[in-house]
């Protein structure tokens, strides 16, 4: 059976630059070896990446989050060496989640990636509301979140909300 690995916002700023930590610079190994799994069995991979423009800090999130990262065209915007699969599909999303989600290219779903109780909750909670018959899941161990509470919290969100955590 087919399936699609999304790798959500694997990028420099949250892994070793502006928000990073060292649980999201744990993962890496992890979540590349992921990939290569994917590959390697023929499945799809799609890539999300936070972005945002120069006006960040006029933004509502930015507001809140009064830290400049994921700057369009900056090294913070880029996907971390080493991770990017050359001709995967990469989705620009201005916000937490992707809403646009497309029922065709979405198989048997896993989500891995940054952060764990931000973006990564956030798309898979849209996934599995708008396609409930798609099999969710998430590598617990390909995540991280802000903190190691708030991951474990986003965990078992998503596990009341019956997204398998692997």
């Amino acid at each position: 059976m087919k399936k699609t690995l999304i790798v959500v916002d694997m990028q420099n700023d949250f892994i070793d630059m502006a928000l990073g930590t060292k649980e999201a610079v744990a993962i890496v190994p992890k979540v590349k070896e992921k990939i290569e799994e994917y590959i390697k069995e023929g499945n799809e991979v799609i890539y999300t990446r936070d972005t945002h423009f120069e006006n960040y800090l006029d933004t509502p999130e930015g507001k809140k989050l009064p830290v400049p990262h994921c700057i369009k065209g900056t090294k913070g915007w880029e996907i971390a060496d080493g991770l990017y699969v050359e001709g995967a599909k990469i989705i620009d999303k201005p916000n937490f989640g992707w809403p646009n989600w497309d029922r065709e290219e979405l198989f048997d779903v896993e989500l891995v990636g940054l952060c764990t109780d931000i973006c990564v909750v956030s798309n898979a909670l849209i996934i599995k509301a708008n396609f409930p018959d798609i099999k969710v899941s998430v590598d617990r161990n390909c995540c991280a979140g802000v903190t190691p509470e708030s991951h474990n919290a986003a965990l078992l969100t998503m596990q009341m909300c019956q997204i398998d955590v692997k």
